[in-house]
C-alpha cells in the first residue's frame, strides 16, 4: 500500500514537471476520473464588435466537474486571440491546462471546441486594423452592428480535427491523437497574458452552481452559455521576447493547475480516439448522448501541493 502511494506520487511530480510554469500554481488535485464529453450547443450571437468567443469546458472543483459557459469577452487588447485551456494526459495523470491571451493561438491538445476552434489553431477570424473580423462560416455574429465579416469555409477544413465523439481531452486511453506541432510549440511558448478577473470569475460562478455540476445535470448542463459578454478587463499588450531569453507567461488570477489520475471502472464512455482529418464538422442545436454515462462516481479528492522548486514564470 506503501509503495502503491508512492508509485502514485512520483508518477504525479512526472506530471507536474511537464507542465510549463506558467501554467499552474498552489494545490493540485488528484481524482480517478478524466472529464466527461462535451455537450454539443448553439453558440450565442455575438452582439458587438471586437468580442471574442472562449469555448465552454469542464472544470474540476472538489465536488466534481461542473461545467463553464462558453462566453464573448472584451479583448484585453487590441490583436488579442484566445487559446483555450484543455485536459491533457501526461505520467498516467489528466492535467489541466489554463487557457491565455496571445497574439497567435498556440496549442490546446487539438479538441475540437468548434466555433473556430476546431482543434489546430483558430479558424473564427483575424485582426485587420485594429478591429477584429469574424469568418461567418463558424461564427454566429449580429451582421446589422458588425460589419467586419467574411467566409472562409477552407481554413475551417483545414484546421479541423473531427471528433464526433466530443472528446474533452488530449492523448491517454481514447483521448484526441494531435501532437504538439513546430509552430505550435512556437505559439505557446510566447509571451502571453492569463485570463482576465472577470474571467476567473465567470469559472467561479460556475462553481457554486450546482446544476453545473455532472453528478447533478449528467453531461447535460442547463446553462451552456453565457447570455450577456463578460465585462471588459484591458492589459497592455505583451512585449516581443528578445531572442535566447526563456519564455515568460504575464500571470494572472487563473495561473492553477488541476490533475486527475487515470481512469477508474464507471469512467465516461464513447470516448474513441478521434484522429485529425480534413473534414468541416458542423455545430447544431444540442443533442443526445446515447453512449454518455447517467452519473459519475465522486471520488475523494487527494490535494496535493506544489513541488517545491518551481517557479511562477517560463
Amino acid at each position: 500500500m506503501r509503495f502503491a502511494r508512492s508509485m502514485r506520487l512520483m508518477l504525479l511530480a512526472f506530471a507536474i514537471s511537464l507542465i510549463p510554469a506558467s501554467s499552474y500554481a498552489g494545490v493540485f488535485i488528484s481524482v480517478n476520473f478524466g472529464p466527461p464529453v462535451m455537450p454539443v450547443y448553439v453558440q450565442p450571437v455575438c452582439p458587438a464588435p471586437n468580442l471574442f468567443w472562449t469555448p465552454g469546458y469542464w472544470a474540476y472543483g472538489p465536488d466534481g466537474y461542473y461545467w463553464v459557459p462558453g462566453a464573448w469577452v472584451p479583448a484585453p487588447y487590441v490583436g488579442a486571440l484566445w487559446t483555450p485551456g484543455y485536459w491533457g494526459w501526461g505520467g498516467g495523470l489528466y492535467i489541466w491546462h489554463p487557457g491565455y491571451w496571445g497574439r497567435h493561438v498556440g496549442y490546446y491538445g487539438g479538441v475540437n471546441y468548434g466555433f473556430g476552434y476546431m482543434g489546430i489553431g483558430f479558424a473564427g477570424g483575424v485582426w485587420r486594423g485594429g478591429v477584429f473580423a469574424y469568418n461567418t462560416a463558424v461564427m454566429n455574429v449580429n451582421t446589422t452592428v458588425i460589419h467586419n465579416t467574411y467566409i472562409d469555409r477552407t481554413v475551417v477544413v483545414n484546421n479541423t480535427i473531427v471528433n464526433n465523439n466530443h472528446v474533452a481531452y488530449s492523448g491517454g486511453p481514447g483521448g484526441i491523437n494531435h501532437p504538439m506541432t513546430a509552430e505550435e510549440r512556437t505559439y505557446s511558448n510566447e509571451p502571453h497574458v492569463a485570463a482576465t478577473s472577470f474571467q476567473t470569475q465567470h469559472e467561479h460562478t460556475a462553481q457554486a452552481d450546482r446544476s453545473a455540476y455532472f453528478n447533478n445535470n449528467h453531461g447535460h448542463p442547463a446553462n451552456v452559455a453565457a447570455s450577456r459578454p463578460l465585462q471588459a478587463e484591458n492589459h497592455p499588450a505583451p512585449q516581443p521576447r528578445a531572442m535566447g531569453s526563456q519564455s515568460t507567461h504575464a500571470m494572472g488570477t487563473q495561473g492553477h493547475g488541476y490533475v486527475a489520475s487515470k481512469p477508474a471502472p464507471g469512467a465516461p464512455a464513447g470516448h474513441s480516439t478521434p484522429q485529425y482529418s480534413p473534414a468541416p464538422q458542423t455545430h447544431a442545436a444540442p443533442q443526445s448522448h446515447a453512449s454518455q454515462p447517467k452519473s459519475q462516481p465522486r471520488p475523494q479528492p487527494q490535494e496535493h501541493q506544489k513541488p517545491e522548486g518551481h517557479g511562477k514564470g517560463r
